[in-house]
């Protein structure tokens, strides 16, 4: 294989997987849909649950169908770019060092998307679809103590800091030697830490907005 195509699969499957993380289906629906950018409202983010808070309504659907399909489709992508042009890079432990390889890159373009000034969103139904395809046990622990947090608490905020901070270890935990995986399971969950870092100061504050299946009401 050509060393110019050995070197460039990865960086097309990033470069794929980055835009496919840009579509943010927060901002798509709320900015060109109803022309009300969800990220004037409430905490400003451009995520599922501020702009739930903000719309509500069956367009929250939309939202995460969107948020769902982009997650799958970088990576099963890059999956195959792994299996038919990144010869060697992935062959030795299967698909899963190009799973986490699009992981990074589509959380990277949620949350910093370059056609939306780089403001987006916090990763966390992205990342929980990625941990689905990851491995299931990944997924248990990520989704379990999410849901189990939200649910007890009604902060999704305390779930999604679980999902962030847990991911990388269960990954240690189950991926042991593969020490490139476990890299990047430390980059995005730091990365999914790191974008709620105004939560951490807001439930650190006692000032943190809890989750309701009803749209905030106005005045």
């Amino acid at each position: 294989m050509p060393l110019e195509l050995f070197l460039g699969a990865p960086l097309l499957s990033a470069v794929i997987a980055y835009f496919l993380g840009c579509s943010n289906g927060a901002v798509i629906i709320s900015k060109y849909i109803l022309r009300d950018d969800v990220r004037t409202h409430g905490s400003g983010n451009a995520g599922l649950t501020n702009f739930h808070r903000t719309f509500g309504g069956p367009l929250t659907l939309t939202v995460i169908l969107i948020d769902v399909l982009k997650a799958a489709a970088a990576v099963l992508i890059t999956v195959w770019i792994s299996r038919h042009l990144w010869d060697g890079a992935c062959y030795t432990v299967g698909d899963r060092p190009a799973k986490y390889w699009a992981g990074l890159f589509c959380l990277l373009g949620h949350m910093f998307p370059c056609m939306f000034k780089f403001k987006g969103g916090k990763g966390i139904l992205s990342g929980g679809i990625i941990a689905i395809m990851i491995d299931w046990r990944v997924a248990l622990v990520v989704w379990g103590g999410f849901i189990l947090l939200a649910v007890l608490t009604k902060y999704v905020s305390l779930g999604s800091l679980w999902a962030g901070a847990s991911f990388p270890f269960i990954t240690w935990y189950c991926f042991s030697e593969e020490t490139g995986v476990i890299v990047l399971a430390f980059i995005i969950g730091g990365l999914i830490v790191w974008q709620h870092r105004a939560n951490i100061k807001r439930l650190l504050s006692g000032t943190e907005s809890k989750f309701s299946l009803h749209k905030k009401k106005q005045g």
